[in-house]
């Protein structure tokens, strides 16, 4: 029984590094790439006039008026979490810096890529069918209602661009940003020719400036897009682009993300779309998102409660993956206990021994069973051997397992109760790695001396190895009715946890060797007494 849990065991940490090594299973599309193509034709027919257009929509060409500025200026946003730096040369991004998140060099974050401006081109650039005036509306100068805005919390401040020319070109892109929080309002208003249109708006070349090293440190999975249409969410990454999957109808949101941060645009989900789009720049792979009808965007965290404050189902962004509502449970307790202590990783030393405390009652039931079953060997074997064809013979193997469950009965024995504590602790450590790899509260969160940040390996391996050291004490002190050849095979199991650990997080590891320095001190006094009823037990029996 204890050979076929521990292997099993042992299969389910492969899997979880399987799970790993394939972290991001790409959905299929609702529809095939000629539906989409089909869709998105017959959503731009419907934006045809059927009936005379209002004023609103179509405008004579006598109706506009230039509207331009002469000079390239950039245009800067600054509240307590970013700094934004936009130009009015095509109304783009040029930067977006989170203050309370840091890059590697301890620098405040930067969110859009480098690329951008060694390909020149920007996120909240507009894309049309028309190249040439996809070239007039991302390079021109915009007329803009400030060139600088400083909010404090509780403050709201609106930036408007508008460019017009007398041939009936007029574009507006009108931002509304709120000084706590991350998401702003967006409209974008389009005339081309006196008539109004509905472009798309790019966000890219990709996100952020992790090299390719500094992605294999964490468990992300890299970046690409996520959009949720209907109640599902859709996946793509840059890794493993796939042209006929990479349009979307019917968005509800669409976001570019990284392990840790997204930009994030919530549309009008009856008539939008998303599309993902890979084209090669200097014979370089670059990556955009681009969606039409944006109603608000948030560029930042992937935080829980900031993604669940921001609504439209936007926490769906942070992959929890198997036993997701573990991982969540467990995010949201920890961040209760990080505001008694300001250390993650006590934070997660303590929810540990919440978790200890919690299933102590099953763990004693657990082990009590365990030296049972130990007790009664030399009787399993007095069985076992008088059935010595039983491997052989289908009765008299059924007669045995008749007689030992009969033994287990009257003895109040329950050969699977030994195990529950084990397949327990499953789905809770798969909750701990999938809580600690995709949490932004971990990232460069250091513990103590040499563990600079949880969220990567221990850089010199110190913590694997005291874990596969507690690991074999506890196994060890833990009573078991394996024979002796298969207890000796167990003990490779300690060894072999310690290798396939040696490049996990370092604060699953923490979780993990602090689970075995507990159970060890509980094995302990369980031993203890266990040992002091039996003596008990004994001295009686003497008195007699």
């Amino acid at each position: 029984m204890e050979k076929r849990l521990l292997l099993a065991i042992f299969l389910s940490f492969l899997v979880l590094f399987l799970y790993q090594v394939l972290f991001v299973k790409h959905e299929p599309l609702p529809e095939s790439s000629e539906e989409i193509v089909s869709a998105l034709e017959r959503e731009f027919q419907k934006q045809e006039p059927t009936q005379e257009p209002s004023l609103e929509s179509h405008l004579k060409e006598d109706d506009f008026q230039s509207i331009s500025t002469q000079l390239k200026e950039d245009v800067f946003i600054e509240t307590p979490l970013y700094k934004a730096i936009w130009s009015n040369e095509g109304a783009v991004l040029k930067s977006w810096k989170l203050k309370q998140h840091k890059g590697d060099n301890g620098e405040d974050l930067e969110i859009v890529s480098f690329a951008s401006t060694e390909l020149n081109k920007y996120p909240f650039s507009i894309a049309t069918d028309d190249p040439y005036f996809d070239k007039l509306a991302n390079t021109s100068l915009y007329q803009v209602s400030a060139y600088r805005l400083e909010l404090k919390e509780g403050q709201t401040g609106e930036l408007r661009f508008q460019f017009a020319s007398k041939n009936g070109t007029k574009i507006e892109k009108i931002f509304v940003f709120n000084g706590e929080t991350y998401n702003f309002d967006i409209q974008i208003n389009v005339w081309k020719n006196g008539q109004k249109i509905e472009p798309y708006l790019l966000w890219g070349p990709s996100l952020g400036n992790l090299s390719q090293t500094e992605q294999k440190q964490r468990f992300g999975g890299g970046q690409g897009i996520s959009v949720l249409a209907g109640k599902k969410v859709f996946r793509q990454s840059e890794n493993k682009f796939k042209p006929e999957q990479s349009a979307f109808n019917f968005v509800k949101w669409a976001a570019y993300e990284d392990n840790y941060f997204t930009a994030l645009f919530l549309t009008s989900p009856e008539k939008s779309s998303a599309v993902f789009i890979r084209e090669e720049i200097n014979q370089t792979p670059c990556f955009f998102l681009s969606v039409n009808f944006p109603q608000k965007v948030y560029i930042g965290p992937k935080d829980l409660d900031g993604l669940t404050q921001f609504g439209s189902d936007a926490k769906k962004l942070i992959r929890f993956g198997f036993f997701g509502w573990i991982a969540e449970i467990l995010l949201r307790s920890i961040k209760s206990i990080h505001k008694i202590t300001p250390n993650w990783g006590f934070s997660i030393i303590i929810l540990t021994f919440i978790i200890k405390i919690i299933f102590f009652p099953l763990t004693y039931s657990s082990t009590r069973s365990m030296a049972k079953m130990q007790e009664l060997q030399p009787k399993i074997k007095a069985i076992r051997a008088k059935y010595k064809k039983a491997k052989k013979d289908i009765a008299q193997r059924r007669k045995m397992n008749e007689e030992i469950m009969a033994l287990y009965k009257g003895q109040g024995i329950n050969p699977a109760g030994g195990c529950l504590p084990l397949l327990i602790q499953i789905p809770i450590f798969w909750g701990f790695f999938r809580m600690l790899a995709i949490s932004i509260e971990f990232r460069h969160s250091p513990f103590l001396f040499w563990i600079k940040d949880l969220s990567v390996k221990d850089p010199f391996y110190i913590t694997p190895v005291l874990m596969g050291i507690t690991q074999f004490i506890s196994q060890k002190m833990t009573p078991t009715s394996a024979d002796p050849a298969q207890q000796k095979m167990m003990l490779i199991m300690p060894v072999v946890m310690t290798i396939f650990f040696m490049n996990f997080q370092s604060g699953l590891i923490l979780y993990w060797l602090t689970n075995n320095v507990l159970q060890v001190g509980q094995q302990y006094i369980m031993n203890h007494l266990a040992h002091k009823k039996k003596r008990e037990a004994h001295a009686k029996r003497r008195k007699k």
